[in-house]
């Protein structure tokens, strides 16, 4: 064999094993690059992290109870405005009008109560002398004196007198239910008339302008918002794994968007009952305690709530727990091979560290990062840090 030849099949067989070493130690044979950690025993600075919006407790939606046009919005948004002051009023069209003739209606009414009275006093003064003389008469005709022709035209007259001063009196009480009817109708009128004021229920701020004068408003929609601004807080969405570890009066810190420089303090004021099954969040309002800010409502705003320090208890990286099967656990590199072990899982912190109660010892090491998905019997590499390509 020539010497050239020798050269060419030396060339070839070091490029084969060149391409063999990039395959097994580079290429898709090669072992997964992992990190690794053992069980951490200390100290565990414990908070829970959430992000939430700016919203106001106490706040209301100012709308009319019936359809119709704007007259006048008599304040602006973030105007300051007391409780009872006129905010926007709305056309009454025709209700003044109507208040004006129900109020006639009751003065007929009252005229008439009069008039019946009048003709009540005098039924009954006529029905009174009328029964005397019927007495009278009543004496003489069991004496003989007066024929019974006559006594029964007095039992006549009594009768009618009678007939006449219940007419009167059912005309007064008719009268009296008339005039009972046009003051409902005119109460009716007045607070349907007090209604086109749409007026302030607090002292506090007008936050929304949502309508102009000359627009039509449907009943119910709403025209202006007020809010206290002393009952802003942020609703903030925590998950609900760690929604468990919060109570009520907690402190907490709050990074308003507008203002990342800033930290401010809060309290955790309510945690609410129901939750998020989709997004397996639960809703904490966390309130504000300093008010000397320029908070904007639907702003974002970052929350810490700060819990208890736990001591002396056992911690791992929370990158390293995974959910296979739906099981919660950790890979384990033992004796160069990898498995999934089940843990049982406490306080997961802000900082990326989650309590471990059972599952693991002091001696295993927990894969944190791999390159890619791991699965029993796959070659893992340990290095110290994982680097994109």
């Amino acid at each position: 064999m020539s010497k050239k030849k020798l050269q060419l099949l030396a060339l070839g067989a070091g490029v084969l094993a060149l391409f063999a070493w990039v395959v097994i130690t580079q290429g898709p044979l090669s072992p997964v690059k992992v990190t690794v950690e053992k069980i951490q025993t200390g100290n565990l600075v414990n908070s829970v992290f959430g992000v939430g919006t700016i919203k106001a407790k106490r706040s209301y939606n100012l709308a009319p109870t019936m359809t119709g046009r704007i007259k006048s919005v008599l304040v602006e948004q973030g105007d300051r405005v007391v409780a009872g002051q006129v905010l926007a009023e709305m056309d009454p069209v025709d209700l003044e009008d109507k208040l004006a003739s129900g109020q006639r209606v009751i003065e007929k009414a009252a005229n008439s109560i009069r008039a019946a009275e009048a003709q009540v006093s005098e039924a009954s003064s006529k029905l009174n002398t009328i029964s005397a003389t019927f007495v009278r008469y009543q004496e003489l005709r069991t004496r003989g004196f007066v024929s019974q022709e006559m006594f029964d035209a007095k039992q006549h007259d009594k009768n009618a007198a009678t007939a006449a001063l219940a007419t009167a009196t059912a005309s007064l009480n008719s009268a009296k239910e008339e005039q009972a009817r046009a003051q409902a109708d005119a109460r009716g009128i007045t607070k349907l008339n007090a209604q086109t004021r749409l007026l302030s229920p607090i002292n506090g701020v007008v936050s929304s302008r949502l309508l102009e004068p000359g627009s039509t408003a449907l009943g119910g929609q709403v025209v202006l918002q007020v809010i206290d601004p002393d009952s802003l807080w942020v609703e903030t969405r925590i998950a609900q794994k760690q929604a468990g570890q919060i109570r009520v009066g907690q402190s907490a810190e709050i990074v308003l968007r507008s203002q990342a420089q800033t930290r401010l303090s809060g309290k955790v004021a309510r945690i609410d009952i129901l939750s998020d099954a989709v997004t397996e969040e639960r809703i904490v309002n966390v309130s504000l305690e300093a008010v000397q800010y320029a908070a904007s409502i639907g702003e974002y705003a970052e929350v810490t709530i700060k819990m208890t320090e736990l001591n002396n208890i056992q911690t791992i990286a929370s990158a390293a727990v995974k959910r296979v099967d739906k099981q919660e656990g950790v890979w384990v590199l033992r004796d160069g091979d990898i498995l999934f072990k089940a843990v049982k899982t406490g306080v997961i912190t802000a900082q990326g560290r989650t309590q471990i109660l059972q599952g693991l010892s002091t001696d295993d090491e927990v894969i944190v990062f791999s390159q890619q998905m791991l699965r029993p019997g796959l070659k893992v590499k340990v290095v110290s840090e994982l680097v994109k390509g």
